[in-house]
């Protein structure tokens, strides 16, 4: 995957998330995916948007009541 479609796909995963969990603040949402994305360091990054998603939604799931 390039970087720019990987840039873009990321970006798709924040806007899926800030729509899945409107009661929190785009800013947590925002450093949850940054976080995330930021620990996909491998060299195989065809599956880095999935990964990343995943594991920002557990992490934003932990932050909900």
């Amino acid at each position: 995957m390039e970087r720019a479609d990987e840039a873009r796909a990321i970006e798709h995963v924040r806007e899926r998330l800030e729509a899945e969990f409107p009661s929190l603040d785009t800013g947590e949402v925002h450093a949850a995916v940054t976080s995330a994305h930021k620990a996909m360091t491998g060299p195989v990054r065809d599956f880095v948007p999935v990964l990343v998603e995943r594991d920002a939604r557990e992490r934003l799931s932990r932050l909900l009541p």
